[in-house]
């Protein structure tokens, strides 16, 4: 086996591991193992689907480059503690949202336990070589997002401030990484079976909430005076992280020693200290723990049968409709990588409206805005739907999908279109409801003809995204191999469409008789759209 050039970095932080009581020697073998197998198949964490060609996670990289370059932005100037917090606060959201949706079903992976629990390795060893794993991938995700920033800020700023943007940007990658892991073990401490798999879901989505929060209030921290930053200290900046680390570049670079930029300061480094020592403490009991997800009492599942079968009543009139109706209705239940990936979208598109009303308040009074038009910002949570349709051609169990070809279907479009249906009525339906009952307390019943309009427009949209993602493919027949990393352009088309149709729809809010008629055309559209 190759003796990897990140294996010999991570030797240099050894004694920590055996301070830790980490089996050092046994966690780098199994590493050793992991990325040789990794660079034989392309890494599991990513993966790889067979029939693509070129290397998936090369790919997902360079998009990840791409994106970086908003960064830059950020690195002219010297007002750090405003530019760095900020900067910090995009590095934050993406590497969270990597390790929410991409690396959770990693850290709550049992499939090791079965070979590695066989032999004499302790528990705490296993999962730190599960962590520092997902670390040395969450590094090239890092790498790839802030290389190009960086070497900006080495030409702007000097060679104080690369190094430092290295060090601190490997503290990142470590808080959010312990954090996370440090959330699941408090869940699977005090919850168990089907119970345990739904708050875990249900944390994924307070977790993407608080990180889009997090981020506005990091934003608003700062005031401007005659075009310069002025900061002042408050208890609640020691819950802000990103903060923490422009508090660090402040000291360093400007060399501003007061009280609060130490405290800041200290808290950026001595948190993930603390973390991943109490992460390490309690991997024991965390191993232990993750075996109740193995568990299943299907007490829970019964308690939702009444939300499927009212909108299966309403929805579904063909008789072989429904069954497939039901049938992925209960696929989407069960699938537990399909909920770690795509639960994180719902509390995207739950806050999103609301983050750009609570901005737009800096401008205009509560009167204004309720009588404006700030309810189009609803038209965010039609991001969920790209999200979700693509993972629909995902399955951990994609091997069954030989189903759909032996079964005698009549017609393969209902097989479809009840998918789809069943998308809708499990993930986007309840976000429609929640964000339109408090929509219609805030503007008033006067935008019913926008919210059916938006209904509308959204069976028009996920019709369209079924087809580009599902065209030559079953539902559930395809393994997650590479699910995060493809089809990025087409979502990036799908996202552009949907902002197309809330722009249409705007349009025709400007005449009297426009919504009516938009209205007519959309029904007529989902006709059409839907009958194939």
């Amino acid at each position: 086996m190759n003796n990897f050039k990140s294996l010999k970095i991570l030797d240099i932080l050894r004694f920590f591991f055996e301070r830790m009581h980490v089996d050092y020697p046994m966690m780098r073998k199994i590493l050793q193992l992991k990325l040789t197998m990794d660079s034989r198949r392309v890494p599991t964490i990513f993966n790889d689907s067979e029939s693509d060609s070129g290397n998936q996670f090369l790919k997902s990289l360079g998009i990840y480059a791409l994106m970086g370059l908003i960064l830059i932005a950020f690195l002219i100037g010297d007002q750090y503690i405003f530019q760095m917090s900020i900067l910090y606060g995009i590095v934050m959201f993406i590497i969270m949202t990597s390790t929410i949706s991409d690396f959770s079903s990693v850290l709550l992976d049992v499939r090791d336990n079965m070979i590695l629990h066989t032999k004499p390795v302790d528990s705490r060893t296993i999962n730190s070589t599960k962590v520092v794993h997902i670390t040395l991938y969450l590094c090239q995700l890092t790498i790839a997002f802030t290389a190009i920033p960086m070497i900006v800020g080495l030409v702007n700023h000097g060679i104080v401030f690369f190094l430092l943007s290295i060090v601190i940007l490997f503290f990142v990658n470590l808080l959010i990484l312990i954090m996370t892991a440090l959330v699941y073990i408090l869940v699977l401490r005090f919850f168990d079976g089907e119970k345990l798999k739904d708050i875990i879901n249900y944390i994924q989505i307070l977790l993407s909430i608080s990180m889009v929060v997090g981020y506005q209030v990091v934003a608003r921290s700062f005031e401007f005076v005659d075009l310069n930053v002025q900061f002042d200290f408050g208890w609640w900046h020691v819950l802000m992280p990103p903060i923490w680390y422009g508090a660090i570049y402040e000291i360093v670079m400007h060399g501003a020693w007061n009280t609060d930029y130490i405290i800041l300061a200290v808290l950026g480094v001595v948190v993930p200290i603390i973390a991943i020592i109490l992460y390490i403490k309690l991997t024991p009991a965390f191993e232990r723990n993750l075996e109740k997800l193995l568990t299943n009492n299907g007490k829970h599942k019964q308690v939702k049968e009444w939300w499927t079968r009212l909108w299966s009543r309403l929805l579904v009139w063909n008789k072989e409709e429904r069954i497939f109706f039901d049938f992925t209705s209960r696929m989407l239940r069960n699938e537990r990588d399909f909920k770690l990936k795509v639960y994180p979208s719902i509390g995207m598109a739950l806050v999103f409206p609301f983050i750009f009303i609570i901005n737009d308040l800096t401008l205009h009074s509560w009167a204004e805005i309720r009588e404006g038009n700030m309810y189009f910002t609803m038209y965010f949570c039609l991001a969920l739907i790209p999200a979700g349709v693509q993972m629909l051609q995902f399955s951990a169990n994609e091997k069954g999908a030989w189903v759909f070809r032996a079964l005698p279907v009549s017609n393969e479009a209902i097989l479809h279109r009840a998918a789809l249906k069943a998308f809708l009525v499990r993930l986007f339906i309840p976000v429609y409801l929640v964000l339109g009952v408090i929509f219609l307390v805030i503007f008033s019943v006067k935008i019913w003809t926008f919210l059916l309009g938006l209904l509308l427009a959204t069976g028009i949209h996920s019709r369209i995204c079924y087809r580009v993602y599902l065209k030559k493919t079953m539902p559930f027949s395809e393994p997650y191999k590479g699910a995060e990393s493809k089809q990025v352009a087409e979502t990036f088309a799908l996202l552009v469409l949907a902002l197309f149709l809330g722009v249409i729809q705007f349009i025709a809010n400007s005449f009297a008789i426009g919504p009516y008629i938009l209205i007519a055309v959309l029904v007529a559209a989902n006709v059409v759209l839907w009958r194939k």
